[in-house]
């Protein structure tokens, strides 16, 4: 059967009718409506035209009364059926023919119309019917692709996360881990991920997905860090048409797209706290509208959240739900840092080796000696399983000599540690005081308040509150007095 694109919309129509003035009457009323017509006089005509036309045809109207010896109506119906069945057909009928329209409407028929004083009345509402039925019938379609396209992600991402992202260890402290995932991966219950940057929280979460019977259901991950705004609302649980400037179509949120599986959001701590209300809610209820929607949305989704942040001290501040922290915590899975599970750090430093050599061949030349894997297990690692995998692509692409030796591994971590630290207390300096000077020009210019220099800056309440104490502002402000 022949597939054709479809936009939605009705341009192209298609009259098959042996009736002259039927055609001519017809044609009239849709061309006044803006509409292309296509005329043919009999069936076989109408069968040519419409295999003409397959790829620009949005509807048929098909006279069911064709005069006697001519091939009837029903017969070019499942005629055209056979060649494709994505354009639909309105019947055109006259008087008592009600049997014929029932099967023409069981054999696919969008609609039957009477030929009575009232057809151009009916033909305008018809028409616009078939119209929206086309439209929820792209829809779905795309939705339908939509999903395979994600299914296929998914199963790439399947894939990777047990040939590239594998978790590597043996020491007792990642053993323990390891354990503690696989033990929860099956009780549908939110998990909280805590440990340092570079930790592997989202191979954790990767881990806890994997592991269960959603295993072949999506994986999906959000940055709740890299969303500002209105935006991350967007984002999680998607918009509706129109629902802000710019939101030219229905966005899927990443909520939705999870259905049955897992979604795994990272860096909650950034959440701002009238957004946090939002995701405890769909997290008890597991329902949620999209941006300016008014339709509830069910889905079956498991909650995997993961950060750094000193959750604790932003409860005692304000700035964190303990509500939304007590849902998440059903069970909290703290990672190690790399520097308490030192005798790992050998594995590691092979495995990085190999999955380089995948990308890389020629590094395959250069290994790594006794006295240089001594010398990267005694380093303390503050950018953790992260930083060591840079510096050890690092000591992979670097000199031509085979053998990399305690020497030339000690100068690697040398240097990264220099850049670390002073890029590090550069950038955080910066960024500092630039928050700090927008902070005091706001507050200056709106007489001390608070909730107006929140408006100002683009910031919620809460999280001016959050910087306002952080910077010591009322001191600052004070003292400039």
């Amino acid at each position: 059967m022949a597939k054709r694109k479809s936009s939605g919309e009705i341009n192209h129509i298609l009259i098959v009718d042996d009736q002259p003035e039927v055609r001519d009457y017809v044609r009239n009323v849709l061309e006044q409506r803006g509409y292309e017509v296509l005329e043919a006089a009999d069936g076989e005509q109408g069968l040519d035209q419409y295999r003409k036309s397959l790829h620009t045809l949005s509807l048929v109207i098909l006279d069911l009364d064709f005069g006697v010896g001519a091939q009837t109506g029903i017969e070019l119906l499942r005629e055209m059926k056979k060649i494709s069945d994505e354009i639909p057909v309105m019947i055109l009928t006259g008087k008592g023919s009600a049997s014929e329209g029932a099967e023409a409407i069981r054999l696919g028929a969008a609609d039957v119309l009477e030929k009575d004083v009232y057809i151009e009345q009916n033909l305008d509402v018809s028409v616009e019917k078939i119209s929206r039925l086309m439209r929820v019938v792209e829809e779905n379609r795309r939705l339908v692709a939509e999903n395979a396209r994600l299914r296929t992600m998914t199963d790439f991402y399947e894939s990777e996360f047990r040939r590239k992202y594998t978790m590597v260890g043996e020491s007792p402290a990642f053993a323990n881990v390891v354990d503690e995932a696989r033990r929860i991966a099956n009780v549908p219950r939110p998990v909280l991920i805590r440990g340092e940057r570079g930790t592997g929280k989202e191979l954790a979460a990767a881990l806890i997905h994997y592991s269960s019977d959603r295993h072949d259901k999506p994986f999906i991950t959000v940055n709740c860090a890299a969303f500002h705004g209105n935006l991350l609302e967007s984002e999680i649980f998607g918009h509706e048409k129109g629902a802000f400037t710019g939101a030219d179509k229905l966005k899927i949120g990443r909520f939705e797209l999870a259905d049955g599986g897992t979604i795994f959001l990272d860096e909650i701590g950034n959440m701002a706290l009238e957004f946090q209300e939002k995701i405890l809610r769909v997290i008890e209820y597991q329902k949620f509208e999209r941006v300016a929607g008014s339709e509830t949305i069910a889905v079956d989704v498991r909650v995997v959240a993961a950060t750094n942040a000193d959750l604790e001290t932003m409860m005692k501040e304000g700035s964190f739900r303990p509500d939304l922290y007590d849902r998440l915590s059903f069970k909290v899975l703290k990672l190690p840092q790399l520097k308490d599970r030192r005798e790992d750090i050998p594995l590691l430093v092979k495995h990085f080796r190999n999955e380089l050599i995948r990308e890389v061949p020629w590094v395959a030349e250069r290994s790594f000696s006794d006295s240089a894997i001594k010398v990267l297990t005694g380093y303390a690692w503050p950018g953790n399983i992260r930083e060591l995998k840079n510096v050890v692509e690092r000591l992979l692409c670097g000199k031509d000599k085979p053998l990399i030796d305690a020497a030339e591994a000690g100068l690697e971590l040398g240097a990264a540690t220099e850049t670390a630290v002073s890029s590090a207390e550069t950038f955080h300096e910066k960024i500092a005081e630039r928050e700090i000077q927008l902070l005091l020009e706001a507050l200056r210019t709106t007489g001390g308040n608070q909730r107006a220099a929140a408006d100002q800056l683009d910031l919620t309440y809460d999280q001016l509150r959050h910087l306002y104490k952080k910077y010591s502002l009322k001191d600052r402000m004070a003292g400039a007095e």
